[in-house]
């Protein structure tokens, strides 16, 4: 196959971060480059007084990464800005924290202009491109400006929004466009897949055939891909020596108690509040139970510049505090609330540990903590899934007991059928939900979207401008 160029804001290669603690996309997209003579690309993380396209190679874990810094401004309008403060919250259907101003469009913008520019000269004739999330959605059609004309993919990682909320951004219609410069765009859902296809047929006068959604005379192929994990492999690190001596410390620590474990970025769209509320429900609902489990929530800060992220924060600091105050006792609190992040193997141990994996996001594209929880589970004796409906994991995962996160009573519920479920039926549920996530694994999504995209013809030319 030719050489694979992935193309993301952030490279954790860069920070050292391949063996440690990094996020879901992180972990996939690792695994899929240890597979090919590729590339990673994307931004450092830091700052420079000057933008000068200076890129930095390195290579760890056998990937090689090329990175470059990014001016105060560019971090402040497209990051901080346009993709945190205006998509984030807009994708994830929260348009009442959406910032919409022109300075954060344009930082957005001239940043992806500046990768363009800065990644069109490491890209040889046959590479596929393979452009990641919602921080670059016009960076495929600022490399076809500059004649690229590879092979280029762009995956969605996050929900797409229905059509009504999309038309409060006020530049919809010409990102959208935009977007018809790359040969196949993945979502993890077919319901993201249908919002999209919805909007480019009734906004941009778009028709779709088999797949195919076209605009005038430019095509592009839509698919459906949800994200793995490496299940194989993290199931083997879950055995690991450190991560059973985690597990053996965890379970010492829960003296006797049914732990419930959440492990999630300091985020709105995590729905930790209402995961908090829920669990309160299930204290008050359930005295003769109570004592009888605690949740550890793990929650790393995340954004911290971004204001919104530091109300959630003092919120959820405040909320944990309440109910430990109302319900302690002198030997059990019934939250460990944690603000840090933890190495892959630890977090391995802490959820084989744990009787009870709480993932209840208001809206996420995947969420890869819900299948992890899973693959780290003893077969003998696994640990029951709590899974949000409005989880792009939930359309997978069908076995987990499904919740709507923004009732505490369905929350409140779910714990009870789980603390009561019997092996049996635990290991049913398990060994569906395992076998998902070993036929699907980030191989199979990593080989079901490249495989599209070397199906898609080369362009003949860039197109005119």
């Amino acid at each position: 196959m030719s050489r694979l160029i992935v193309i993301s804001n952030r490279v954790s290669a860069a920070t050292g971060q391949l063996s440690g603690a990094q996020g879901g996309l992180a972990v996939a997209l690792t695994a899929a480059l240890r597979e090919y003579r590729g590339l990673w690309f994307g931004w450092s993380g830091e700052l420079t007084e000057e933008f000068t396209g200076q890129i930095n190679f390195n290579r760890e874990a056998g990937v090689t990464t090329a990175t470059v810094d990014l001016e105060e401004q560019d971090v402040d309008e497209y990051y901080n800005g346009y993709a945190n403060r205006t998509l984030w919250p807009l994708f994830h259907y929260r348009i009442d924290l959406a910032e919409y101003e022109r300075d954060f469009a344009g930082g957005y913008q001239r940043a992806n202009e500046r990768f363009a520019h800065t990644v069109q000269p490491l890209i040889e004739p046959d590479d596929v491109v393979w452009v990641q999330d919602y921080h670059m959605i016009p960076l495929g059609l600022e490399l076809r400006k500059l004649g690229c004309r590879n092979r280029i993919g762009f995956f969605l990682h996050i929900p797409w929004p229905p059509r009504r909320l999309l038309n409060t951004l006020p530049e919809a219609r010409q990102l959208v466009e935009t977007m018809f410069a790359y040969d196949v765009i993945g979502f993890h859902t077919d319901e993201w897949l249908q919002s999209f296809r919805e909007y480019a047929v009734a906004e941009c006068r778009g028709s779709y055939s088999d797949g195919v959604m076209a605009v005038g005379d430019q095509k592009v192929l839509l698919i459906v891909c949800p994200i793995g994990i490496d299940a194989k492999e993290f199931t083997e690190l879950a055995n690991s020596e450190a991560a059973r001596g985690v597990c053996e410390r965890m379970q010492e620590s829960a003296n006797g108690r049914a732990m419930i474990v959440g492990v999630d970025r300091l985020d709105y769209s995590k729905g930790l509040e209402e995961r908090f509320l829920g669990y309160e429900r299930f204290l008050v609902d359930n005295p003769e139970e109570r004592k009888e489990v605690f949740l550890l929530q793990i929650a790393p800060p995340s954004r911290d510049a971004v204001e919104s992220y530091q109300r959630i924060r003092a919120g959820l600091e405040g909320l944990s505090g309440r109910i430990n105050g109302a319900h302690a006792d002198i030997d059990w609190v019934p939250i460990r609330y944690v603000n840090q992040n933890y190495p892959r193997d630890v977090l391995a141990g802490v959820y084989r540990a744990a009787k009870i994996g709480l993932v209840t996001p208001l809206r996420d594209g995947m969420n890869l903590v819900a299948k992890e929880f899973v693959a780290a589970q003893d077969p003998d004796d696994p640990g029951v899934l709590i899974l949000s409906r409005f989880a792009g994991a939930a359309a997978q995962m069908k076995q987990a007991l499904l919740v709507n996160p923004h009732s505490a009573e369905e929350i409140s519920d779910a714990i009870c059928t789980a603390i009561s479920m019997p092996r049996e039926e635990r290991v049913e549920r398990w060994r569906k939900l395992q076998k998902i996530n070993l036929e699907q694994d980030v191989r199979w999504w990593r080989q079901r979207f490249t495989d599209a995209l070397m199906a898609a013809p080369v362009r003949e030319r860039a197109p005119a401008q």
